[in-house]
């Protein structure tokens, strides 16, 4: 076998892990069979008046009032075996938009997300990476 390529099992993806402009911290959970991500930690929670930061790009006017911290950014993700996920949903409070997405773990340290619109290859590749 390859000795360089390595074995993932679905659980390495659990726990947190930094977006790649490391100001927030989203963890990985499993919930029925289904892999999910959410916003446990924020460099800068608050606005500067102190009040919480709230999704207020949303574009459904009920959400812009829920703060980002808690967050549920990655839903109903299939792990696909050989550190693969997919058919699942990434949201970017940033943008306020929602896009198809794919994860790939490149390591046990280091998480390939890729964000995509419809079927097309036209999208963003991030990578996170662990605290």
């Amino acid at each position: 076998g390859n000795l360089s390529a390595q074995e993932f099992k679905a659980e390495d993806i659990l726990g947190l892990w930094f977006n790649e402009e490391k100001d927030a911290k989203v963890e990985i959970y499993i919930d029925n069979g289904k892999y999910f991500g959410k916003v446990v930690w924020l460099e800068e929670p608050n606005e500067e008046d102190g009040k919480p930061k709230l999704d207020d790009e949303n574009p459904d006017e009920e959400l812009q009032k829920r703060p980002v911290m808690g967050l549920l950014l990655m839903t109903n993700f299939d792990y696909e075996g050989e550190g693969e996920w997919e058919n699942g949903n990434i949201y970017d409070p940033k943008s306020g938009k929602t896009y198809s997405c794919y994860m790939k773990l490149e390591s046990k340290e280091k998480l390939k997300v890729r964000g995509f619109i419809g079927v097309s290859r036209i999208g963003r590749t991030t990578y996170w990476t662990r605290p």
